[in-house]
C-alpha cells in the first residue's frame, strides 16, 4: 500500500536527518511543517528521489501527504512539550492509526508497576469492550504480543482452528474479525501492545504492520523520555500515575452520561474536548466532575458533545 510506505519512508527521513544533525525528531518535523525545510530534502541510503513535477497531481498528493505525517510526528512529540497528559497522548495515537493505517479500531495495553496489563486508550467504544474483555479473560493477541515481545496477527478470527475462541467470539459480537498487535517495547523493556482491529477477515500490510510498530516506538520514547526529563521517577510509577487517572475519567464519562443523557463515547468526547479548551488535564476535569466543582457548570450543561453553551440560572 504506497501510503503506508510513504509514511514508513518518511519516518526513517526525519528520524535520520535528526541523528545526522544532533537534533530533536519534534525540531525536525516542525521545520518541515513550518516549511522551513522540505519532506523531500531530507535523504537517507534508502531514499527516492522526489517527483520533479510539483503541479502534478501526484506531487500535489505527496505534498498533502508529507504534511499529515509530519503533523502527526509534531502532534506526538509536541505532547511532551506542552505537558504530559499520559491518557490524551495515547488516545491521540490510537486515533491517528485509525487516520493513516487504513484500520477500523485501535488500543493500547500499558502494564502497571505490579505487572499488570491495563487498557488505557481505546479509539472506540466496542475496542474498549473487546479489550477489557480479553484482559479479564486472560486471552487474545494482544496479551500474547505483550507478552512474547513479537508482533502477532490473525486475519480471520472466525477461521478454523481458533487459537483464542472466546476472545474471537468477543471480537465477533463487538463487530471485529481480523487484528494486529504490535509490541511497546524499547530493547528489552516490554511497556505494553499497540492493538489495530479491522472488521472484515483480511491481512493488515506489513508496510501497515511498520508504521504502526514506528508509532509504538514514538510512543514508548516518549514515556520514557518522561521518566528521564523527571530524573528520580520509574516508568512504572508514571504509568501508575497514568492508570489512576483512568478510573477517575471512567467514573466520570458515567456520570457526565447520566446528567446529560449522552452515550458513554460522546460523554468521554464532551470531557476531552473541554479538558483542551480550557487547558486543563483530562484526570483534573473528571475529578471536577466527580466532586461536583463549581468551576465545572459550563460543562455540565452542555447541550451537545462538541459545543460548550452556559446557561442562567433559574
Amino acid at each position: 500500500m504506497q501510503l503506508d510506505s510513504n509514511l514508513t519512508a518518511a519516518f526513517l527521513r526525519l528520524r535520520a536527518h535528526a541523528y545526522l544533525t544532533g537534533r530533536r525528531l519534534s525540531q525536525v518535523a516542525g521545520d518541515v511543517v513550518g516549511h522551513r525545510l522540505r519532506l523531500h530534502q531530507i535523504s537517507t541510503p534508502r531514499a527516492q528521489p522526489a517527483p520533479t513535477t510539483e503541479g502534478s497531481e501526484m506531487g500535489r498528493k505527496q505534498k498533502m501527504l508529507d504534511q499529515r505525517i509530519t503533523e502527526t510526528l509534531v502532534e506526538l512529540a509536541d505532547t511532551l512539550v506542552l505537558g504530559f497528559d499520559g491518557i490524551d497522548f495515547l488516545h491521540t495515537l490510537t486515533e491517528r492509526c485509525v487516520q493513516l493505517l487504513g484500520v477500523d479500531a485501535a488500543g493500547i495495553l500499558l502494564v502497571d508497576q505490579r505487572g499488570t496489563l491495563n487498557l488505557v486508550a481505546a479509539s472506540t467504544e466496542q475496542t474498549r469492550l473487546l479489550e477489557l474483555f480479553q484482559l479479564q479473560n486472560e486471552e487474545g493477541p494482544c496479551l500474547d504480543c505483550y507478552h512474547s515481545g513479537q508482533s502477532v496477527a490473525c486475519t480471520d478470527l472466525a477461521a478454523l482452528p481458533q487459537r483464542w475462541p472466546r476472545f474471537a467470539a468477543a471480537a465477533h459480537e463487538q463487530g471485529f474479525a481480523a487484528v494486529q498487535a504490535v509490541p511497546m517495547r524499547l530493547r528489552e523493556q516490554i511497556l505494553g501492545a499497540l492493538n489495530l482491529f479491522r472488521r472484515t477477515p483480511s491481512a493488515i500490510p506489513a508496510d501497515v504492520t511498520a508504521v504502526a510498530q514506528s508509532f509504538a516506538n514514538v510512543a514508548t520514547i516518549s514515556v520514557l523520555q518522561v521518566r528521564a526529563l523527571r530524573h528520580s521517577e520509574i516508568v512504572t510509577e508514571q504509568l501508575q500515575g497514568a492508570l489512576n487517572s483512568r478510573i477517575l475519567i471512567e467514573q466520570a464519562k458515567g456520570i457526565l452520561a447520566e446528567r446529560r443523557h449522552l452515550s458513554i463515547a460522546d460523554a468521554f468526547t464532551l470531557m476531552r474536548s473541554y479538558a483542551r479548551k480550557h487547558n486543563r488535564l483530562l484526570s483534573q476535569v473528571a475529578q471536577a466532575v466527580i466532586t461536583q466543582e463549581s468551576d465545572i457548570t459550563d460543562l455540565t450543561n452542555v447541550a451537545s458533545p462538541t459545543t460548550v453553551t452556559t446557561h442562567p440560572q433559574a
